[in-house]
Parts: C-alpha cells; structure tokens; sequence
C-alpha cells in the first residue's frame, strides 16, 4: 500500500473520500459498534415477517389458466401439490427489450439469484415464474440460461388482477383444501433481493416454521437447523438425521457460549 493510499489520497481509483485506514483494534471497536444496529436490523426484519404472518388473506375465486411444458395448468396446478405458492412475474415476451433471445435484464438478474429449489420445497412451498411469452419460448431460454425453475405462460387476466402486468413482483398464496388465497404481494425496491430459501419463506405465510419464530397459534414449526438436508436426500415425512441433530446442537451451543462470554 502507498503512503498516499494510507492517508486516504487519490491512490489505485480511490478518491480522498475514501474510509480512513485503522489499526486492527479499532476496526474490531468500529466492527463491534456497526453489529449492534445490524442485529437491531436483523430483529426488525424478524418483527416485520411475523406481521407478514398475521396479514389478512384475501380469497381467490377467479380461475386462471396457464400454458406449460405439460400442456394446460390451472393456479392450483401450479401449487404442485405444496400448501404454499410463491409467484414471480417475470417479463419476457415481445415488446420487452432482449425480445426474443433474452429476457428483461432485471427479471433475468432475479432469476440468476434463485438458490436450489428442493430446500425451499421442503418446507411445503413452491416457486413458479410466469410470462407473456409462449411456453416453448420459455422452455428455450430456461435450457440456455440454465435456469430450473418451474415457468409458465400467462394465457388471461392473471398478471393484470395481481398488479403485475406492467412491472414484475412476487405474489403469494397459500392452498387450504381446494381453496387458494393470496397473502402478499411485493414489486418495485425491495423485490429484487429475492433468491435465497430465507427471504422467500419470510413473505410466506407459514414463514420459515422454525420454533423462534413469532407465529399465531397452531402455525407448523419444527427445531431450527434441524430440518435443513443436502438438496438432494430430504424425503417427506422422514425425522431428522440424528448425526445432523448431534451437529446442530453442537453448534447452537457454541454459539451460547461465544454470546455469553461477549457479554460479560
């Protein structure tokens, strides 16, 4: 590092603007100072799911029919047979910029963001993303981008009667028997940070069903850390991995211990 690096001059692309250069320890004070209002984020977020949890839900009588690699799905259908179902619209069709090798940038970063599906699905909850464009468009550009999700054509009205037909969002729903409802609905600043298992369960309306969580009464929650597998071995209804609940629990511990011993 340069001397005029280290007295915050113009050095290397960096303006005089530039955080001062600190010792060690008062980067680990600043650090400390910074975790406080990062937690205090942290339960924020946690205290806004839990109202997440507690929104109205509002009924869905209209039947909505899509286009899919299968042939004709209906908004149930798109549940595939999960009791929660979170859907991102998605631009891609002509009129949109990238029309018809890409779709919307923007849309396509989202869609780069998408963790594993079986994690989420795990937790009774499906994603889907649908579009204007046709289904072979679709399937096309899934298998270039290598996208996995499920992905389907909107064929009516859906895009319009859930606010996103002229800007992309995520609509959620939840299944009760035969009966579907929406439960919340994000779009514009805020929508684009969505791809990880945590923050698509945080706008569900079971939330992540762990036993910390602020839940109404009667809601399905199990042991954190306890449920979470490789992507590719949870099987339905099986119990924990006992080697896998010895770790966690190991873990959970330390954790306690680090807590405890920075509090005194």
């Amino acid at each position: 590092m340069t001397t005029s690096a280290r007295n915050g001059q113009k050095a290397g692309g960096l303006s005089r603007q530039a955080p001062e250069i600190a010792s060690p320890a008062a980067w680990q004070a600043a650090w400390a100072k910074m975790l406080v209002k990062e937690k205090a984020h942290t339960r924020a977020g946690d205290g806004l799911a839990a109202e997440r949890r507690r929104m109205p839900w509002m009924a869905v009588d209209k039947d909505y029919v899509f286009d899919g690699p299968a042939g004709k799905a209906s908004l149930f259908d798109l549940f595939e047979g999960r009791r929660q179902l979170i859907v991102y619209r998605a631009f891609f069709e002509p009129g949109v910029h990238g029309w018809p090798d890409q779709a919307c940038r923007g849309c396509s970063m989202v869609a780069d963001q998408v963790s594993h599906l079986a994690h989420l699905n795990a937790r009774d909850t499906t994603l889907a993303y649908v579009s204007r464009a046709p289904s072979a468009d679709i399937e096309r550009l899934k298998a270039r981008m290598g996208w996995t999700m499920p992905w389907y054509s909107i064929t009516d009205g859906f895009d319009a009667d859930f606010g996103v037909d002229e800007w992309h969002g995520h609509n959620v729903f939840i299944r009760d028997g035969d009966r579907i409802f929406r439960t919340y609905f994000i779009n514009n600043r805020g929508d684009e940070a969505f791809g990880t298992v945590w923050s698509y369960l945080d706008i569900t309306p079971l939330g992540r069903q762990e036993s910390w969580e602020d839940s109404p009464e009667g809601f399905p929650q199990t042991a954190p850390y306890k449920w979470w597998n490789w992507h590719g071995s949870y099987e339905p209804g099986a119990a924990p991995d006992q080697r896998w609940v010895e770790v966690s629990d190991a873990g959970e511990a330390a954790m306690r211990r680090s807590r405890q011993g920075a509090q005194q």
